[in-house]
């Protein structure tokens, strides 16, 4: 059984002592690994953590305590990135207006974005979010205003057909720049950086979620797409199109509303 004991040191992660504390031993089940990790995600509280321990008994090795924790990444992975979000609205609405194949360049650029996001935070910027509390906040604002941007693009979208440069899929870098004003990739990251320990070192332990994120997550982005491309036909009238478009960009606008409630409090 592990034991948390209070020396006091600091690591640049983001409230991970928080999150040690509201976890206790290990292993827990995903839900309570989850839960533990929202006062973290959501800065409800700061917490000052100067230094942790752990002291594991013989029957418990650092070793045991990454592999009981794989299969929570695989499934945190899995649950955060099959799920609705903004990724997968655009990536419904693309492949319906442009198809699979136009769309893989979007799909791609979500995968490697979301993995390089997670790089960043395990490897410091998330202690940068942490010190200036005023940056995330400006984050949130820049995600609201890309987010209704792009909702009202999508919406007033109406044929399948347009003329060359009219129109066109998002492109594999503007997917990666993207995730950085994504508010569920930020939560999918911070939460995976404050409550998946597949290793002690904090630098490793985000290079292998954002190997999982990558691993796990694309052909979950692509079902969404291929869902899309498969309504083509379906949608190939005007109206069912542009009713189909408004509908996307309203759900896109729908996944904003966690950030706006925060902000206006």
């Amino acid at each position: 059984m592990l034991k948390y004991v209070g020396v006091l040191s600091t690591h640049p992660a983001l409230n991970v002592c928080a999150v040690a504390r509201n976890l206790g031993a290990y292993p827990r089940s995903v839900p309570e690994i989850i839960y533990a990790s929202v006062p973290v995600l959501y800065r409800n509280r700061s917490v000052h953590c100067r230094n942790l321990e752990i002291l594991a008994e013989p029957s418990m090795t650092l070793d045991t305590l990454s592999a009981s924790a794989l299969p929570a990444g695989i499934l945190f992975a899995l649950v955060t990135t099959i799920t609705p979000g903004p990724n997968n609205t655009m990536l419904l609405a693309s492949g319906v207006n442009f198809g699979f194949r136009r769309t893989l360049p979007h799909i791609l650029g979500i995968s490697a974005g979301v993995a390089l996001l997670m790089l960043s935070v395990g490897f410091g910027l998330g202690e940068a979010f942490r010190r200036f509390e005023v940056l995330y906040t400006v984050l949130e604002v820049l995600s609201v205003v890309y987010l209704l941007y792009l909702a009202w693009k999508i919406g007033t979208s109406g044929e399948m057909q347009v003329k060359k440069g009219e129109r066109r899929p998002m492109r594999f870098h503007e997917a990666i720049a993207f995730q950085w004003v994504n508010p569920k990739a930020w939560m999918m990251v911070l939460t995976a950086a404050t409550t998946i320990h597949l290793s002690a070192d904090f630098g490793i332990n985000a290079l292998l979620m954002a190997v999982l994120f990558y691993v796990i997550g694309l052909p979950c982005i692509c079902l969404w797409a291929a869902f899309g491309t498969a309504m083509r036909r379906a949608l190939s009238n005007p109206v069912w199109l542009r009713t189909f478009n408004i509908a996307m960009a309203l759900m896109l606008v729908a996944t904003l509303y966690p950030i706006v409630l925060r902000l206006i409090a």
